[in-house]
């Protein structure tokens, strides 16, 4: 699992796009760290109704 996500998923956007970047070595697909950190960042959500088209939620802790 990455981040929650099932394999299934993470191969699905790869596919379809909206995934991390990735690195491809023959067969084998590779994630950096940082990649998958900054895609992780870009799904911060607040509500099941956020879009995402707002401000983005700081650092936990942030807004007390």
């Amino acid at each position: 699992m990455i981040f929650g996500s099932r394999s299934d998923d993470i191969r699905r956007y790869r596919v379809t796009g909206g995934g991390p970047v990735y690195h491809l070595f023959g067969t084998a697909v590779r994630y950096l760290a940082e990649d998958l950190d900054e895609w992780s960042r870009t799904r911060r959500r607040r509500s099941t109704s956020d879009d995402g088209s707002g401000p983005r939620p700081g650092p936990a802790g942030a807004d007390r």
